[in-house]
């Protein structure tokens, strides 16, 4: 059988992707785990390189031990998302690149050659998982915030009312508002939700309790393990594949009023400049502005 590998989805007019690919993308709850595949064993990938430099590198590293020797690689990215740098990151895996360009987009080929699994190896490393010391937590390149803690988050965290009995924290990534959550032994069970697997490995990593569940989802998406919740936290998102978008943090706030039991309360924060006051009157009975600093809004709304 002939199997051949997609990562994230390539504009149809850029780049030809087979209709039985495999999705590796982490950004897609379901799709399989590209760095968890055996040494070569596709015939060929297509990868919407992601924007961040080291994040950009992994990727094309992983595709590359991925493949077959011979194997082509087809990686594409717009000019103003890493897009005019990827002919140079893929040949310095020592690999021969053709470029070309269209709407915007640098789309680069090559074909994997024997010899290059150092290169490949180091730069594994250099983008896997790792433990940081500087915010003591497993954290991965690619992931929100995966360096520093958010200013955000960190206003979250130092506003939190007392939280009890089951929770979601949507949006969770690495796991470092989770933890300030689960301080608390009135906590009964937290549900971490992300749509980055990677950040929902490190933070099953970053929290060692019976007390935290974890899910891979789209909260755009409903689902069976969100109900009847007492409080769901969240920083809420507002960019998707590194766009700004309103309605996705709005979707948030949809999908934790549905998720909630009556009583139950949403906290959240959200920057100053995004309006989400108004979907959240529109939705829960009772909405109070905790605090506005530094660019940012904290909300405790109560359904």
């Amino acid at each position: 059988m002939t199997a051949t590998g997609v990562y994230g989805s390539p504009p149809a007019d850029l780049a030809e992707v087979a209709h039985d690919a495999i999705q590796f993308s982490p950004l897609m709850p379901g799709a399989a785990s590209l760095d968890r595949l055996p040494e070569g064993s596709l015939e060929a990938m297509t990868l919407l390189a992601p924007p961040g430099t080291i994040e950009r590198r992994y990727a094309l590293a992983l595709a590359l031990r991925a493949l077959k020797n011979s194997a082509p690689l087809t990686a594409l990215a717009p000019n103003d998302r890493g897009g005019t740098r990827l002919r140079k990151e893929l040949a310095a895996f020592g690999l021969d690149v053709q470029e070309t360009s269209k709407r915007h987009h640098r789309i680069v080929t090559a074909t994997k050659a024997a010899g290059i699994d150092g290169v490949i190896a180091q730069v594994i490393a250099d983008g896997g998982p790792r433990f940081d010391d500087e915010i003591a937590l497993w954290t991965q390149p690619g992931v929100f915030s995966w360096d520093r803690l958010d200013p955000g988050t960190h206003m979250l965290i130092e506003h939190l009312p007392a939280l009890t009995g089951r929770g979601a924290d949507f949006g969770c990534g690495i796991g470092i508002l989770a933890r300030a959550v689960l301080a608390s032994d009135a906590v009964t069970e937290l549900t971490l939700v992300d749509i980055d697997r990677r950040a929902i490995e490190c933070a099953e990593h970053n929290l060692d309790t019976p007390r935290a569940k974890f899910l891979w989802a789209d909260l755009r998406d409903p689902h069976p393990d969100l109900a009847n919740l007492d409080f769901v936290v969240m920083n809420a998102p507002f960019h998707d594949a590194g766009q700004e978008d309103k309605g996705l943090a709005q979707a948030f706030v949809k999908r934790a009023h549905e998720s909630l039991r009556k009583g139950g309360v949403c906290v959240m924060v959200a920057n100053r400049h995004l309006p989400y006051e108004a979907v959240l009157k529109s939705l829960f009975k009772a909405v109070t502005p905790v605090i506005e600093d530094g660019g940012y809004k904290i909300y405790e709304a109560r359904k």
